[in-house]
């Protein structure tokens, strides 16, 4: 119950124990285009150009800056964690003249502030949900107000936990991870482009293993299948079988199901007497930051208590709220009232030790 990775899916368990098919094999590339088509299914897009990125979330962040952002490049970026932060650090290895629009951490970026940041920058980018912070940033103004500027947007923690709608809100490029809502190990980058978006590729990408251009030749149904790299097909095969579980049970009942245990999670921290990090009505349900109390000496050793006697992984915060705080995640399969129970119990009697 960490910041991620979640428990995966049985599902995605069993699709582990199956056969490994090569990267070129029919039988791998009918799995790969239908699990493009579950991508849109659950990014909620028609966008061509969506596929899994051999890599981790972080992998997904730079296909998303060095197919579009060269030197000079302006990029408005949402700062209110460690992921904003990550987003300046490669938009500016780009060559970007970055442009930050930073908020106290814990606290939700002013939609309108990015909007105004700059009078034409290329791109606008924020993350979706923070997972430094447990806290949820506005999209759709973004949208709806971008004016000529692309659209990027980090849903690493928000796809198949809270709504996302890529063509609703018309988002341009976006990014996830398998190892989060999805309930997927870690290991691939879901990301979709739409035809706006790619008609401003960079000519020449700085990245020749993320070059969208030259992973759309073999990742696309219908191209003619040049070989780029060869594709992790057992992730595949896991994320096709996840996607699998997420749709049958229903993109609604997820986000339900996830709301459910957020509101148990908070509300049980909250009677323990913990104070939530986050601010009110942006908090996330599958990702919740709480403060420590001052009588708790060794969290770290507290956290270690919990995994060794219960089973129970939870995670520290980060930067300056490095023991001072905990995330705790509630994703994906883990995302159960069960588990919340589990935990609350758990954080109760290791606080009254």
């Amino acid at each position: 119950m960490g910041p991620g990775p979640s428990n995966p899916y049985p599902e995605v368990v069993e699709a582990f124990t199956r056969p490994l098919l090569g990267h070129l094999d029919p039988d791998f590339l009918d799995l790969l285009d239908e699990t493009c088509d579950r991508l849109r299914a659950v990014f909620r897009t028609g966008n061509e150009l969506t596929l899994p990125i051999s890599g981790t979330g972080s992998a997904g962040m730079e296909a998303a800056f060095v197919n579009f952002v060269e030197s000079g490049d302006v990029v408005v970026v949402g700062v209110n964690g460690v992921f904003g932060e990550r987003m300046c650090e490669v938009a500016s290895r780009c060559g970007a003249e970055v442009v930050r629009v930073e908020e106290e951490w814990g606290s939700p970026i002013d939609p309108q502030r990015l909007l105004d940041a700059h009078a034409s920058p290329k791109v606008i980018a924020v993350v979706h949900a923070e997972t430094s912070t447990g806290v949820r940033n506005d999209v759709e103004p973004l949208g709806a107000g971008k004016g000529d500027a692309l659209l990027l947007v980090d849903c690493v923690t928000s796809l198949g936990g809270i709504p996302v709608e890529i063509d609703g809100w018309n988002v341009d490029i976006a990014y996830s991870g398998t190892q989060k809502c999805l309930g997927v190990p870690p290991g691939l980058a879901p990301l979709t482009i739409n035809a706006r978006a790619r008609e401003r590729f960079v000519e020449r990408s700085q990245s020749w293993y993320l070059d969208l251009r030259m992973i759309a030749d073999y990742a696309v149904s219908g191209s003619a299948r040049k070989y780029h790299h060869t594709a992790p097909t057992g992730m595949v095969m896991a994320l096709h079988a996840g996607l699998g579980a997420l749709l049958e049970e229903g993109l609604e009942a997820s986000w339900a199901r996830h709301e459910e245990c957020g509101r148990l999670l908070h509300e049980g921290l909250e009677a323990l007497g913990l104070k939530l990090f986050a601010a009110e009505g942006h908090r996330l349900p599958e990702l919740t930051t709480a403060w420590l109390p001052d009588t708790l000496d060794d969290e770290a050793k507290v956290r270690r208590h919990l995994l060794d006697h219960y089973g129970i992984e939870v995670g520290g915060g980060l930067g300056k709220y490095a023991g001072k705080m905990w995330r705790i995640g509630c994703m994906g399969h883990t995302a159960r009232p069960r588990n919340v129970a589990l935990l609350l119990g758990a954080v109760r009697e290791v606080l009254d030790r």
